[in-house]
């Protein structure tokens, strides 16, 4: 069977073919208002569509709904007295001193945040059943309202889900859709886990009426869904989990950045994907970075999310002046239709376009030359803008480059040099479309040695779904002392969870021998509001002392620790292609010069060669400034870099000192 890896971004759709001939990659136009349509295309134009084949797919629709604000009309329903949960938060501010801050906007308007006569406690004894009879009455209410899908969280469901499971046994009778925050989320801190559940039911409907779809079209061969935590699971089980799907495309990625660089012989990597729309970045020392506290559009998501920082500079975004008079870029962008005006149709000046005029990009080649670029659409347009400011055409280009590169550069830095690592100690692994075209220059402006273009880098994040396993997680509330927290009193805590565990991986088609249950906990000092997670076993205090000193600076080995909650990573493990080398060819990579044209970097213009990514060999040397094309991306080397292209076919690309 042939396995299909789909990465759908603002501007193109993304396709990795893998079958028992080799692999082969495919590009098409997105088509945002129905996803499905590029993806039904970019499966005829591969050779698949009519044969048998599994299809992993990266989906953006729970993303853009979120931040769109285009989900389903939700309706919050929570302990009595507590219907301003969602809107009152934590009573934090992004911006202690700046009082015209925006007011965060909830997802549900205070009319439909209802309260039901119920009442748990927290160590899960139910002091009052949940009143039936007014929940049919509010039943009734939400219907009249047009209310599509229901959140449901009751105060410390985590410990006793009995009177969750009785409102929405009731709701199901009702034909109401629904989500519960014990099937969610069983953690406490109630204000993080109603969020989460209301986010999972805000993009429900539209995720399963988006997958049903594309499960009818593409029947009967299977379709699979990436998750935000680096691993995939079936159509159905996406379904029913929406919200662990919010940055889907971009987990694909950062697994795909941590296979290719670990084959390199480069463990320790910062992640960098350039698309049409957007930048995501990640760092991995080794392993790819979670982390179980995300923000989505200024909403709170309580679950292992690949740590992933998006900022909006893409190849579409558009370049325009502030009401200062300002020069700025992004994160509007003008997307696939009508895209940059180098593709005939867009209007508005974006980095591509930039790009193009500064010789970045080869008008002749581009997708192999089955697309054609319009250069004196984008010189014309940028001439114009220029002009306003009384600028050169390509001083305003550079200047556009500039600005981009500042805002991905702030991004890097964010989940770097923030966070305590030193860039020099890095690689940084360069992939999508418009990747490394800038890549380099960002290099420099962060002092990180050695950058990495990977072959079919403009597809990475496709690849990167052949290259994931099936994963779950599982999460429960247990708020033990350390002296309670015994080997003993762990292990029974873990045995449910396992046991779901395992019969969910069961479900998704895994036998015994292809599973791993990895076990968690969240440990925090006593007395601390938030912990950090170690692996569980009998020295998981000295773990947690260790990891608080590096996070923090500081443990205290004599203070009493609390151990807040389980976790299991459920992986069910697949089978995954394996690198092709290439053949070793010398130093001299004149074979594959394909063209010279000119380049302009820092004000100065210099003719550059151009090669066929194809046509060059291990070994071969490279000294910039160059154009190395490849099908679906380009990798610019200025002046003063050199590289060298490895067994696998990656450019290994050096500034000389």
């Amino acid at each position: 069977m042939i396995r299909v890896g789909i990465d759908t971004g603002g501007t193109f759709t993304d396709f990795v073919f893998l079958g028992p001939s080799g692999m082969w990659i495919h590009k098409v136009l997105s088509t945002p208002h129905d996803p499905a349509q590029a993806i039904v295309r970019g499966l005829e134009e591969g050779g698949v569509l009519g044969g048998r084949f599994e299809v992993i797919h990266g989906s953006t629709v729970a993303t853009n709904a979120l931040l769109e604000r285009k989900g389903a009309r939700l309706a919050f329903l929570t302990t009595a007295g507590f219907e301003d949960l969602l809107e009152i938060g934590r009573q934090t501010r992004r911006e202690l001193y700046n009082i015209m801050v925006e007011k965060r906007t909830p997802l549900i308007p205070r009319s439909l945040c209802l309260g039901v006569r119920e009442r748990t406690l927290a160590d899960g004894r139910v002091e009052k059943p949940a009143d039936l009879g007014q929940v049919e009455g509010i039943i009734r209410k939400l219907k009249k309202a047009g209310v599509e899908s229901v959140a449901v969280c009751f105060l410390h469901s985590y410990a006793n889900p009995a009177n969750e499971k009785r409102v929405c046994r009731k709701l199901e009778e009702k034909g109401s859709s629904f989500s519960a925050s014990h099937r969610v989320l069983r953690e406490y801190r109630e204000y993080e886990r109603a969020s989460t559940t209301a986010v999972n039911a805000y993009i429900a409907p539209l995720m399963e009426s988006y997958l049903g779809r594309l499960e009818k079209t593409l029947s009967p061969n299977p379709v699979r869904i990436m998750q935000s935590n680096g691993g995939f699971v079936s159509a159905r089980s996406a379904k029913d989990n929406p919200v662990c799907t919010i940055l889907s495309g971009p987990a694909g990625g950062a697994v795909g950045a941590r296979e290719v660089a670990a084959a390199a012989g480069f463990p320790k990597i910062i992640s960098f994907d350039m698309g049409g729309t957007s930048t995501d970045v990640s760092l991995c020392a080794g392993d790819i970075s979670l982390s179980t506290e995300s923000t989505i559009s200024d909403l709170p998501l309580r679950l292992p999310i690949i740590d992933i920082h998006t900022v909006g500079s893409g190849g579409g975004s558009i370049a325009y002046l502030d009401s200062g008079g300002a020069l700025r870029v992004g994160p509007q962008s003008a997307g696939a239709d009508p895209g940059p005006v180098c593709y005939g149709t867009g209007d508005e000046v974006t980095v591509t376009d930039a790009n193009l005029l500064l010789g970045r990009l080869d008008p002749e080649r581009f997708l192999g030359g089955t697309m054609k670029l319009y250069p004196e659409r984008s010189r014309r347009a940028l001439e114009r803008f220029a002009s306003r400011l009384k600028l050169d055409a390509f001083d305003l280009a550079e200047g556009i480059i500039r600005v981009a590169d500042a805002t991905m550069e702030r991004a890097i830095r964010v989940i770097s040099v923030e966070r305590g690592f030193d860039t020099r100690d890095f690689a940084l692994l360069s992939f999508g479309g418009a990747g490394g075209m800038h890549a380099c220059s960002l290099a420099q402006k962060l002092r990180i040695p050695t950058v990495i273009v990977p072959k079919n880098a403009g597809v990475l994040s496709a690849l990167g779904m052949l290259l994931s396993d099936t994963i779950k997680d599982y999460s429960l509330s247990v708020l033990r002392l350390g002296d309670e927290a015994t080997a003993s009193e762990l292990n029974r805590l873990f045995r449910p969870l396992l046991r779901e565990a395992g019969r969910d991986l069961g479900k998704e088609g895994f036998a015994r021998s292809r599973m791993r249950l990895l076990r968690f906990l969240d440990v925090r000092y006593v007395g601390q509001s938030y912990e950090l997670t170690v692996p569980f076993s009998a020295a998981f205090r000295r773990d947690f002392h260790r990891l608080h000193l590096r996070r923090y600076g500081y443990a205290d080995e004599e203070r009493p620790v609390e151990v807040v909650n389980l976790r299991i990573k459920a992986v069910g493990v697949t089978e995954k292609p394996r690198f092709a080398e290439i053949e070793p060819m010398g130093k001299d990579p004149e074979p594959a010069r394909i063209d010279r044209r000119a380049m302009r970097f820092d004000g100065r213009s210099y003719r550059a060669d151009v090669y066929a990514r194809d046509k060059l060999g291990g070994r071969n040397i490279i000294c910039g400034p160059a154009l190395v094309l490849d099908y679906e991306s380009t990798a610019v080397m200025p002046p003063h870099f050199v590289g060298r292209v490895d067994r696998f076919g990656n450019l290994i690309l050096r500034q000389q000192k």
